[in-house]
């Protein structure tokens, strides 16, 4: 008789680590596929166009598609990526800026921020523009997005508390997001647009942190609690 074999926690946990990242790679190409296309089809357009006019028009699209691709590649970089630039503590402009210039380029959506100090744990900025991503999907019609994070003390120790409430008239919220987010999902319900999600999970559960999210009809609360340290 054979005995079964069962995979090592060590092993599903680094698979998930893989699955994770190559879903956050088709988040970004999927991501970026409209601004850059955009790119190579004003390119495209002035090339044969000679009408001084539309020429001008053509460049004013050039340079709002090049904006957007880059103020993408920029929220990216620090919200899926390692973010070398940055050292364990990131200027809480840095964030600020990354975020009201994705809430600028949807037009849409108008961003309140309530920040206490100068900066953030790297950890922390991550999860809060997961966090605001999240929200910022969640208002398919527009609306406000309010984001704060405060350092709070707790059983004796540092914690960076964050809070990211989105609120309008429609609120859409995939509910496997929110399992995502519980560490709940199940078997095959991790895709790119839950990966995000899922990656703050585990970032927050490997430092003993806690993220939760409230859902009414007009309003997505998001939270977490991350120790310092």
């Amino acid at each position: 008789m054979t005995s079964a074999t069962h995979p090592h926690p060590g092993s599903i946990e680094r698979e998930l680590a893989l699955d994770i990242a190559s879903l956050l790679c088709s988040r970004l190409c999927h991501d970026m596929l409209s601004p850059v296309g955009a790119l190579a089809n004003g390119l495209e357009l002035l090339a044969d166009e000679k009408d001084p006019e539309m020429r001008q028009r053509c460049l004013e699209l050039l340079d709002q598609s090049a904006r957007i691709s880059a103020d993408k590649l920029k929220f990216f970089r620090l919200a899926f990526g390692a973010a070398g630039g940055f050292g364990d503590w990131v200027p809480v402009g840095e964030p600020r800026a990354l975020v009201d210039a994705l809430v600028g380029n949807n037009g849409r959506i108008t961003a309140h921020w309530q920040f206490s100090g100068e900066s953030l744990p790297k950890l922390a900025v991550k999860v809060l523009l997961n966090l605001a991503l999240i929200g910022i999907e969640a208002l398919v019609r527009g609306g406000n997005l309010e984001l704060a994070a405060e350092p709070l003390h707790r059983d004796g120790g540092q914690v960076i508390e964050i809070v990211v409430r989105a609120s309008g008239p429609r609120i859409a919220f995939d509910a496997a997001v929110g399992r995502a987010l519980e560490g709940a999902g199940v078997p095959g319900e991790l895709s790119s647009r839950t990966a995000p999600a899922a990656m703050i999970h585990q970032l927050a559960k490997a430092c003993g942190g806690q993220l939760q999210y409230a859902l009414a009809e007009d309003s997505l609360v998001l939270g977490a609690v991350l120790p310092v340290g």
